[in-house]
């Protein structure tokens, strides 16, 4: 059924007559006629007996809901359900302040977040899972829209008493400790290895940060981490800080979306980071400015 012949079909019980109807709907009589004739064609029922009371019923019901989704489609205010993604890391450090944000901004927003590494979260993204997500470079541009959210520093990290590492003269540890396949951070400390023309003799693979930076405290490796989640962690003194070369030590952090498929939802935390972005950089002016 086409939801115009329900709406011409309301029209002439409502208004009492092909005539009435036909002058509401701004159409003429015959047309009206025709379309009604069509529709008890379909059902194989007469419309103004019985069957068309029963049929009025549902039809007002289907409008009001097209009417419904229309309008939510339509609507420019951020609501409903957002399905946001993100790196542990991400999550952990850089989300709390802009989610913050966002619920005082989008009360009519319920926020559900999944964490997981670039990969994994671009495959939801791809399959409806998820609406949004937050991943480290590099992304598939035929695919996916994004913005820059942050700037992340990685450094290398292993027990504080380590000798220096890279290089001519330093050291390479032989254990690496990582998330999972797909981590950013992983293909990094990866390249790192191979930039040196070495492997590590020995990988082992955790599921949180704290858990691995526990494990170089304790000796057992090294690992490669945002700088910004030694903050976080409370032995940070027991720990060794090693910078990478500077063509390697920056990894971009967007906020990716499916091509095509961006929402108020999505734009509003597009636009608190793209401000969020935008102020840290006119902070790093302003002291830059007071330096000099």
């Amino acid at each position: 059924m086409d939801l115009s012949d329900l709406r011409i079909f309301s029209a002439v019980v409502r208004e009492g007559g092909v005539t009435r109807a036909a002058e509401r709907l701004h159409r003429v009589q015959p047309n009206v006629t025709t379309r009604i004739r069509q529709l008890e064609d379909e059902l194989g029922v007469p419309l103004f007996l019985r069957e068309g009371r029963t049929l009025l019923g549902y039809a007002d019901r289907l409008l009001a809901l097209a009417d419904e989704a229309q309008a939510a489609v339509q609507d420019t205010r951020p609501r409903g359900l957002f399905r946001l993604g993100a790196m542990e890391s991400t999550a952990a450090v850089r989300l709390p302040a802009p989610l913050t944000q966002y619920n005082r901004r989008y009360p009519d927003v319920e926020l559900e977040l999944r964490t997981g590494n670039p990969t994994q979260l671009a495959t939801a993204l791809l399959a409806g899972d998820l609406d949004a997500a937050l991943v480290a470079e590099p992304v598939a541009e035929a695919r996916f829209d994004s913005v820059p959210a942050f700037d992340e520093e990685v450094v290398i990290v292993t027990a504080a008493g380590y000798p220096a590492i890279g290089g001519a003269k330093g050291a390479v540890p032989s254990t690496m400790i990582v998330f999972e396949q797909g981590c950013p951070h992983r293909k990094r400390l990866e390249a790192w290895y191979e930039s040196l023309g070495e492997m590590p003799e020995r990988t082992i693979e955790l599921g949180s940060y704290h858990a691995m930076l526990g494990c170089v405290v304790a000796g057992m490796g090294a690992a490669l981490v945002p700088k910004s989640v030694l903050s976080t962690f409370p032995e940070r003194k027991r720990l060794r800080v090693h910078p990478l070369p500077r063509a390697q030590r920056r990894l971009r952090t967007l906020l990716i979306w499916r091509k095509g498929a961006g929402s108020p939802k999505v734009e509003a935390l597009a636009q608190i980071l793209s401000q969020q972005k935008a102020g840290g950089r006119d902070r790093l002016a302003s002291l830059s400015e007071t330096v000099r």
